[in-house]
Order: structure tokens, then sequence, then C-alpha cells
């Protein structure tokens, strides 16, 4: 009985699917020596993944050089040379050699040597060496010399799923034809049409698991359908094929999913013990779920929901991949996935970054001073937190305004030269401002390296990682209560200049990585940075 792969193999270039480069190069060579009369090149190295159809264009460019009407990129198939290729035992003229079996350097001699007969009947001796790579470095060598400069009527054609290991001297001697995975949607149509030829019934969602399950390969792929089709009694259905390739149920899937994204762990322990009940192979279901995660990725996306929503479902599906290897390493694979899903289930209870820092504007008091400028913050919390109810919001907005009136508190600065003086009357200013200034300002005069008052102008000089707050500080030079609340500290008082250091270009992330005490914290709590913003 003849199996489906080798029922259906390519028998001419244009039955090859997925390998469209080669084939064009293939063709165009072809016709170059129709033209001709001869091959313009002797020796060929077909390089990809197993099922690709490597050996089976091997057997078609042989049967093209030998085809009665050849060469030709379409040989006729009724010519003895086009029968007898079909059967390459049965033809003295095309010679397979499996690499695996015959890789030392005596059998290469024999190769050599063998090469200088000429064709008992064709027109080219093809001589096709399967898995090449596993030759010997000295058969390698004995070869090197015959590839280069072989007799005019052989022609080599390798074969490799492993050309990396095949030596740089022997690369140089052939073309390479790269050999690619075929994408999954011709696969399915290969299967198709195969079913459709072989009068097998079947639903569009068993072919897609099929081809899916080739994993590039169509040659896997048909096998499997043929073991499908075994199975099922004529009828490809996408639970026979589930139930074949040891695939969860669609169902469980999507319940283990849904579980994650509402943050319901207790759900997926249950659905974990119920997979584990059924004898699931957990790599098959962790490879189903990532797929689940990526199309329902897809859908958000496609939606424009808010940036956090697509952040929070790219944020699980990074930390579900990161512990596919633990998975695969692992001697309790269940523990592994368990621990996985448990963590990104927790993920929906963080809150987000603006509700935190919205929360601290409304209800801590203000810092005296940042420990790093323009650093940012990075929180990760363990539960949702929400800003105070009630009418403690209206009373924030309902707050009497400072008068336009200088405070009695700021006092002239006694010696501007003290930098520390300097510094704490210029913030007790800023901060009593009429009508008030963003709190971020607040804390201006400790971001800047260095303050002067000289020639009646007040001297800001800053490094240029903080150039995003001093702008918004920029923008309030126009504000005319805020030189006129700085006169009452600096009388004569004209102008304010501003001036960046050129020396440091530290960005927040780097103050961050350098900040051992925040590299500390990270590593105790097995944290890290999502995001780096400046608190407003």
């Amino acid at each position: 009985m003849t199996t489906l792969a080798l029922k259906y193999r390519p028998r001419l270039l244009s039955d090859l699917v997925g390998q469209e480069a080669s084939v064009r190069a293939l063709g165009n060579a072809l016709r170059r020596a129709q033209v001709s009369g001869h091959i313009h090149h002797q020796a060929f190295l077909f390089a990809g993944v197993r099922g690709t159809g490597k050996t089976s264009t091997a057997r078609i460019l042989a049967r093209a050089l030998n085809c009665f009407q050849g060469p030709t990129p379409e040989p006729c198939g009724v010519c003895d040379a086009c029968v007898s290729a079909e059967q390459p035992d049965r033809n003295l003229d095309v010679i397979e050699i499996d690499a695996a079996s015959r890789a030392s350097v005596e059998d290469a001699r024999a190769l050599r040597e063998q090469v200088q007969t000429r064709p008992a009947f064709c027109r080219y001796r093809v001589y096709i060496i399967d898995e090449v790579h596993m030759m010997s470095r000295s058969a390698f060598d004995a070869l090197l010399k015959i590839l280069e400069e072989p007799p005019a009527h052989a022609v080599f054609v390798l074969a490799t799923t492993e050309l990396q290991d095949v030596p740089d001297t022997i690369k140089s001697r052939v073309q390479i034809y790269p050999f690619r995975l075929i994408p999954v949607g011709l696969i399915e149509a290969r299967l198709k049409h195969v079913c459709e030829q072989e009068g097998v019934t079947f639903d569009e969602g068993s072919l897609r698991l099929l081809a899916e399950a080739g994993t590039g390969s169509m040659r896997d792929a048909l096998t499997t359908l043929d073991r499908v089709i075994a199975a099922g009694d004529g009828k490809v259905v996408e639970e026979m094929v589930r139930e074949q390739l040891g695939i969860v149920p669609a169902v469980r899937v999507q319940n283990v999913l849904n579980a994650i994204l509402n943050g319901d762990p207790t759900a997926v322990l249950d659905e974990c013990a119920a997979l584990a009940s059924l004898g699931t192979d957990w790599t098959s279901f962790w490879r189903e779920l990532m797929l689940a995660f990526r199309d329902r990725l897809e859908i958000e996306v496609r939606r424009s929901p808010g940036p956090q929503d697509i952040l929070r479902l790219a944020r699980m599906l990074h930390l579900l991949l990161q512990r596919e290897r633990d998975m695969r390493d692992s001697s309790l694979p269940q523990v592994v996935v368990e621990l996985a899903l448990v963590t990104a289930a927790q993920l929906p209870h963080l809150a987000p970054l603006d509700a935190l820092v919205r929360t601290g504007a409304a209800t801590g008091p203000p810092p005296s001073r940042p420990s790093r400028p323009e650093a940012g913050t990075a929180i990760r919390a363990a539960a949702p937190q929400t800003l105070p109810p009630g009418p403690s919001q209206p009373a924030l907005a309902e707050a009497p305004q400072p008068a336009p009136e200088l405070p009695p508190r700021l006092q002239p600065v006694a010696d501007p030269a003290d930098l520390e003086e300097l510094r704490r009357a210029v913030t007790e200013a800023l901060k009593a401002v009429p009508g008030g200034l963003p709190r971020s300002l607040g804390s201006l005069p400790y971001m800047a390296r260095s303050l002067a008052f000289e020639g009646q102008a007040l001297h800001f000089y800053f490094p240029p990682n903080v150039r995003h707050t001093v702008q918004e500080f920029e923008r309030e030079l126009a504000n005319p209560h805020l030189l006129e609340t700085l006169r009452g500290i600096l009388p004569g008082l004209v102008r304010i200049a501003i001036t960046f250091d050129a020396e440091h270009h530290e960005r927040p992330e780097e103050i961050l990585r350098d900040d051992e005490a925040f590299q500390r914290l990270l590593l105790e709590t097995q944290g890290e940075v999502i995001e780096v913003r400046r608190a407003e």
C-alpha cells in the first residue's frame, strides 16, 4: 500500500509547494541548459528542514536533465529516463547515497572512482547524496576535487538538514538552494486537495490543525493525515485530529485563558487539575494556550482599547513565554505551568501606574526633596488602589487659593552666596506663588546642579536629564506672579536664566540602574521596571 506522502510526491518543479525561490532558480538553470544543450553547473546543495522537498527536487532535477526532450524544466514523464527516475534503485544512472551510513573516507574514494564511469543509457549520471553533513572530514576532503571539476557527464546533488555542519570548502564548490519551512496556509491547501482526490470528508478546522502540526514539513503533515484517515474510517474531523495529536480540546484552552484574563487563580488551578486528569501533554497544551493568547491579543489590538489594556495583555503573554523553557526542562511540568498561570492571573489586579500617581498626588505629602532627579516612578502593587471617596475630593477643589500678596514668612535671603540657603528660599518662594505652580516645580531648586544670584539675574544650572521638567518651568516664566514672588527673597531680581550642562547625559533609566538601593529593592521583591514616568 502506497502512503499519501509517496503517492502525492512532487513529479515536476511546478508541483513543489512553498519553495518558489529555489524552483524559479532551478527552472532558469534548466532553460539555459535547454538552449545550450548542457548544464552549466554540475554540483548543487539543497539545504532545509525535513519534509520540505529536497530529495524530491533532486529526483525531479535528474528527470529534467535526462528526459528525452531535455534538458528541460518540464520533463515529459513518459520516456524511459523519466519513468526510471521514479525508481532510482532500478536506474543505473541515478545513484542515491545515504551519507549517514556511507560516511567514511573509503566510501568517498570509491565514489570518486565510480564517477569516472560514463552513463549507461542517460545523458547524465546523477549522484544524490542525502544527509551529506554526516560525512567525515576526510570524506569531504576526498570529494573536494571531484566537486570542483566533475566529469562532463556527472551531476552531484547534495541534500542536508544541517547546513552549518557542511565545511566551507564544500559550500564554495556548489550552488546552494535553500528550502524554507512551508507556510501553514499552503500545507492546509495541499491537504485539502489530497482529501478531495481521495474522496475523504473533512472539516476546515481539522485540516488547519494538521497543517500546524506539520511545523513546516509537508511530508509530516501528509503522514499525520494518513494516520487520522485510518483512525477516522475515512473521515477527518477536528475531534479525531486532536485525539490523534494529543491536542487539548479548544474549550479547555479557552477556559484557562478566560480564567487568566478574569484574574481568577482558583479557576486556573481547577482547569489545570481537569487537564491533568485527562492525561494532558503539557507541552502541547502550552503551545495551544500561547496561540490562543496571541489571537486574543490581536483581537484586542484591532478593537483599539486603551493602551493600558493592551500592555496588560502583552505583559501576560511575555510572562508566560518566559516560562516555556522552565517547563521543558522541569521534571514536574504541571507545577511549572500552574505557577506561571497563577502568576499571570494576578496581573489584572495590579493598579495602573496613572492611578497610583494620582493617588499619591492627592493624598501623599510632598517630598522634601527628590533623591534622584528625573528618575521617574516605578511601582508594582499587589491590590487595586483607589482615590479616597467622599467629600475629600470636593474639599480639595474648594480650598481657598493663596492671596496675591506675598506671605509674611518670605524673607530676603541673608547670603545669596550660600547655596543651601538659596535653595531653601527659592523652594519656599515657588510654593508660595499665587495661583500655584505644578507640584513638580516645587523641588526644582534641588534638581539644579547649582543656583546663583548674579547681576540681577537668578541663574539655574541644570543637568540635561531634567529637560522635561525645566520645560514646564520655562512656560511659567510668563507668569507675572512668579518673578514678583522671587523678588520677595531676592530684592532687585530682574530676570531668570536657565543653563544646561553639556557633560552629563544620563537618562532616567540609567540613573535607576546605577541606584544601588533601588536595584536591591528590585532583587528582594523579584520586581522589574515596567515604565519610568515623572510623578506630576
